[in-house]
Parts: C-alpha cells; structure tokens; sequence
C-alpha cells in the first residue's frame, strides 16, 4: 500500500470575523486562491500535476456557494485542467479534505492532491445557509429527537455539566490558551506556516482568569433552563472560540511523486478515523474518535508526542482530556482555537498545518488531531513525522 504524505502545508494568519477584521475585504474565493498560490510557489510545483483539490467550507451559501474550492483554483491560476470540490463535515470539513485527498493517493487515485478550507464568517455568517422558516432536519428526524436538538453553545454547557467541570476550570484553560498562542507569537513559532506575513487577531496576550470571570454567560435563555436545569451557565465569549476568517492548504503526494518532483516528505498520514455520537452533547465524539484511531493505529497514548484538540469550547478538550488520559502538557502547545481562531471550513487544515511545524521543532514522531463536528461527529487523524 502506498503512503501519502505531506510536503508543505500553509495558512492565513486568521482575521476577527468582523466588517475590521484583518481579512474581512478578501472575498473567500479569493482568500483561498492566494493561499493556494503561495501552497504551490513554496514548493515550485506546477499546479497542472495536482489531480484533485478539495476544500472544506461549512457555509455554503452566497460568497461561499458554487463549489468554491473550484472557483478559487481558477481565481489562483491553477490550469482549468486542474479539478475541484467542495465538501462539509461542519467544523471538520478541511480535516476530512485531508482524509479524502490522502486516501486517494493511497488507493491510487491520485499522485497529487491538495487539502485545503476556508470560511469567511465576516462575510457570510454562520448559520445563514438557513433559510428563514426552513427546517434543515425533517419530519423523520424530529421524530427520532422529539424534544428537539440543541445549538453548540447549549452542547458545550451541558457536557460541562456532565463532567462537572466548574467556570474556574473553564477560563483557566482558555486563559492558557491565550498565553501559549502569545508565546508561540512571540517567539516566532508560526512564523514557517503563515502563507503571507500577519498576526492571529483574537489572540489576546494579556488575558487572565479573573479577568474571564467577569464575562456573562452566552447561551442562556429560558426554555433551556427549564428543559435542562442542571446546566451552571458557565460557556461565555471568552471560553468559546471566536468568529473568525482565515484558509488553509496542504500538499499531499505520494512519496514517489514527491520523489520525482524533488520534494521532501515532512510526515506521512498514518491512520485515520470517523466517529459519532450522541447528536444532543454534539461536540464528545472526538473521545470515540480518538480512541477508533489509537485502536487501528496499534499506538498506545503515549506514543503520541503532540495532539490537536479543536478549541470549539474549553469543555470540550477538557472532556476530551479527562476521557483519554492524554498528557495536557503535550496537547494544543501552541494554543488553539479560543486563542487563534476558528474559521470553520479552514480550521481542519489549519490544525494540521500547525501539528506538522510543532511536530518539526519539537522532534516529535507521532501528532494526533481530532475536531468536534456538528450533528454529533468528530474526525481523528494521526501523522507520523519523517
């Protein structure tokens, strides 16, 4: 069986999803067009020998509608040769672009592909693929969960709950995040995977615990306290990811082609896995994920020297953590999403693009990274650094 592997990978710094975010008047075909152009002229590529790009974009609607990942490999120059989709795993949509784009070349299909998503959530905002009085689950749906499905923030909450997680705990984890991002910031650490030169703007260096303390609870409202009285109200603004814009890109190859186009190998995907879970908590199936990967790996915990968490809430990875076991001395050392960012359809590759830099200047072997999904998914994928 072949191996696919990476050979470069590369992001936007990630822009506020705000009308004065850094990235706001990028047009996010564009965005990820000048991301992909800068994939390809830090390798010397040329873009007619890709077989497939395939971009993860979690609105697809308005600017971000007609499969975009198309339109931004002509709006890059890429050959009209060179073909494209668009897919959606919610959150975890550019992560299962890499595992699409990977398996291909595994299978054969492919000797070239890239991975890559974006979302401009300035521009097009979440939840804006709904229409006005439309039901996006149906009669049969509705039926199986006759109380209803719940938005994130609620999830998020009620796995606090559950794993009696207090608000303490919760800031202090996002306030972590923030001072490892600012470290890693300062001390150049993203510098190798910015496509462009910029900063992260949600980072913000000088947060504290107290100072997170004072935020107000973001999700409360009163049918959901009467429905689920055990929730403390305890997921603000500041143990949350942000509003963000931003892309990603990652080359994957065989390790032949790499060979023949004079390209490094820098880690090679080792396993790979999908998982879900109960569609009310949402955002845990990254502990089933995770575990379905370190089974079919034959890796044990400890061989993973760095892993990736998706900073959607604190709750989340502090769940993750508690489930697992994981060493959180060696899980999101540059920050995550809370801290950097989380432009949806991007965040996947943007992940990943940040676990192969950390895995090369930590010396590290083995990266697991594992994002939760809407409906109750989660992608897990494990790298092994060459």
């Amino acid at each position: 069986m072949r191996d696919a592997v990476i050979v470069e990978a590369v992001r936007t710094p990630i822009g506020k999803g705000k009308p004065n975010g850094a990235l706001h008047e990028d047009h996010p075909v564009d965005l990820l067009a000048r991301t992909l152009k800068a994939l390809v002229e830090r390798t010397g590529i040329d873009p007619s020998v890709v077989d497939d790009v395939i971009g993860g974009v979690v609105t697809q609607v308005g600017e971000q509608s007609l499969n975009l990942t198309r339109n931004a490999v002509l709006a890059a120059g890429f050959p009209e040769s060179v073909p494209a989709t668009t897919v959606d795993r919610q959150c975890g949509s550019s992560q299962q672009a890499l595992h699409f784009a990977a398996q291909g070349v595994i299978s054969g299909a492919y000797d070239v592909a890239i991975a890559c998503g974006v979302e401009s959530m300035s521009r097009v905002p979440m939840g804006s693929g709904v229409l006005p009085g439309s039901d996006p689950f149906g009669p049969l749906l509705n039926a199986r969960y006759p109380e209803g499905l719940v938005g994130q923030g609620i999830s998020a909450e009620l796995i606090a709950s559950r794993w009696k997680l207090t608000r303490t705990e919760l800031d202090e984890f996002a306030a972590a995040s923030h001072r490892k991002a600012a470290e890693a910031t300062a001390n150049g650490a993203f510098d190798r995977e910015l496509a462009w030169p910029g900063t992260d703007e949600s980072i913000r260096p000088t947060t504290t615990p107290e100072i997170l303390a004072n935020l107000k609870p973001a999700y409360y409202y009163e049918a959901a306290a009467e429905r689920f009285p055990e929730i403390g109200w305890n997921i603000t603004a500041g143990n949350a990811s942000p509003i963000n814009d931003g892309a990603a890109a990652v080359l994957v190859m065989s390790r032949e082609a790499a060979e023949r186009l004079g390209l490094r190998p820098r880690a090679r995907f080792h396993t790979f896995a999908v998982a879900g879970d109960d569609p009310l908590l949402m955002l845990t199936a990254i502990i089933p994920a995770t575990a379905k990967a370190l089974a079919r790996s034959g890796l044990a915990l400890d061989d993973i020297d760095l892993f990736e968490v998706n900073e959607a809430f604190s709750p989340v990875v502090l769940a993750w953590l508690r489930e697992t076991g994981a060493d959180p001395a060696r899980t999101n050392v540059r920050g995550g999403a809370i801290a950097l960012g989380h432009p949806l359809g991007g965040s996947g590759a943007r992940i990943m693009t940040t676990l192969l830099h950390a895995l090369e200047d930590t010396g590290g072997r083995y990266g697991l990274q594992t994002m939760c999904e809407a409906g109750g998914l989660a992608n897990a994928t494990i790298i092994e650094r060459l």
